[in-house]
């Protein structure tokens, strides 16, 4: 790829590339922490409505106030890093890229517009507001000649890397997926009751000060998987289950045995599609050489000659040697950003960007709703998120996960999809606007 060496030119030619970073959470702290050992790169500023977090954040990966500027141009001038509360204004800097990085669906689709206006190209780590609106916001970067991105280092853009691997070998793609810890008593799961299920990583949550109850219950209702997948499959064009996400056990060696169609004796109902494999077996043992921090992706042999070689050569081949799982088993999350910033700024292209609307996360009741009570939003008490085929959430007209915070207007029994009927719409009339824009880009 030469990405090293093309940044240690524009290092070497005093041209760095500029960033701009919204969000200094977790995902953003760890790419800052890599920012000053990769060459090339200049982080001009930080937005965080939480200016002292964002100091905190800096303190605890090393930085000090030598490397804080007290405004854009003085970090401009000197290669430091102005610390804001005001996004907006930081979008509007001379940089080359925008991180966007909040975890707020409609904050992000805001911050994205504005940076597709300014001239800039996006970074999305917000999968949220990727899974509502994607195929709008990266269709309209493409119309004003910017690059719309998700972000290497979160699992979406690393398993559309082995999608991407995959086609330009010639395979055909069965399924690409994650692995994840996932037990079916896991869908009604509440910020009240979730830390059951993170009982092995209690010690590692308290102290690290990850204790945010509707973040794990998102994780473990399989709501973040289903957004996760959402964007990978707009990003590959991969149709999703009828029914949504299955989560079958499966380890390294098993991927393309479990991870193949039923017709084959898989366990998926067509090719071309996407899945979450769970790391524990239906009693909650861990199974061995799980890929619960991977991800993976299943192909087809095109002929005799390549089945045969994927038999010889015991590339976790399913037994018919017709299937090989390719695998990487973990990811760095915001450590790997600068993959996706040195191909976004040097090459032009995207690791990862919607091609269309394959793919939706529509809200699920995980109890009896009552007409008067308000949704409470993904992670929340009220309801789930689950993937479906994005022309099945427009036939349901479903309420997508990322505006599931409106009033009801009517009951809605448990188990069943919330729609837009069901609600009072209340939401930014821009965010409708991309919305609507991506139902119209739905793709069978």
């Amino acid at each position: 790829m030469n990405l090293h060496q093309l940044l240690r030119r524009r290092a070497a030619d005093g041209n760095p590339v500029r960033v701009a970073l919204i969000g200094a959470g977790r995902f953003g702290t760890m790419f800052l922490s890599q920012l000053r050992t990769t060459p090339g790169l200049h982080a001009v500023g930080i937005a965080d409505l939480n200016a002292d977090r964002a100091h905190d954040q800096l303190r605890r990966i090393g930085w000090t106030d030598a490397d804080l500027a007290p405004d854009v141009d003085t970090a401009l001038a000197h290669g430091t890093t102005v610390i804001t509360t005001d996004a907006r204004a930081l979008i509007e800097a001379p940089v080359d890229i925008v991180i966007e990085a909040t975890g707020n669906p409609e904050t992000g689709i805001d911050h994205a517009l504005r940076t597709i206006a300014a001239g800039h190209h996006i970074v999305m780590v917000n999968v949220e507001a990727d899974a509502l609106a994607g195929p709008a916001l990266a269709q309209r970067a493409r119309q004003a000649g910017v690059v719309y991105s998700l972000a290497y280092g979160d699992q979406p853009a690393m398993i559309w890397e082995l999608v991407d691997w995959a086609r330009t070998c010639g395979f055909e793609v069965v399924c690409a997926g994650k692995g994840t810890k996932y037990l079916p008593e896991f869908l009604t799961l509440n910020p009240d009751t979730v830390w059951s299920a993170w009982a092995e990583f209690s010690e590692e949550l308290t102290s690290s000060g990850q204790l945010n109850p509707y973040m794990h219950t998102s994780f473990r209702d399989g709501t973040k998987a289903a957004i996760e997948m959402a964007a990978v499959a707009n990003a590959a064009a991969l149709r999703p289950a009828e029914d949504g996400l299955a989560f079958p056990p499966a380890n390294t060696g098993e991927l393309a045995t479990v991870c193949r169609p039923r017709s084959d004796g898989g366990t998926l109902p067509h090719s071309g599609t996407v899945e979450v494999v769970s790391s524990v077996d239906l009693e909650g043992n861990w199974l061995p050489n799980h890929i619960q921090e991977g991800v993976f992706v299943v192909v087809r042999a095109p002929n005799d000659y390549t089945s045969g070689c994927f038999g010889e050569y015991l590339w976790h081949a399913d037994d018919t040697h017709r299937y090989i799982a390719m695998y990487k088993p973990f990811h760095l999350i915001g450590m790997e950003l600068g993959i996706t910033i040195a191909h976004v700024a040097l090459n032009g292209v995207p690791t990862g960007a919607p091609e269309a609307f394959c793919a939706d996360v529509v809200a699920v009741a995980k109890t009896p709703l009552r007409s008067g009570s308000v949704l409470d939003g993904e992670g929340g008490f009220a309801v789930r998120g689950k993937l479906v085929p994005a022309t099945e959430s427009v036939r349901l007209g479903a309420l997508p996960i990322g505006l599931a915070h409106f009033p009801l207007i009517r009951d809605v029994a448990a188990g069943e999809v919330v729609t837009w009927d069901d609600v009072e719409v209340r939401a930014d009339p821009q965010v409708l606007q991309l919305r609507e824009e991506t139902t119209k880009l739905t793709r069978s």
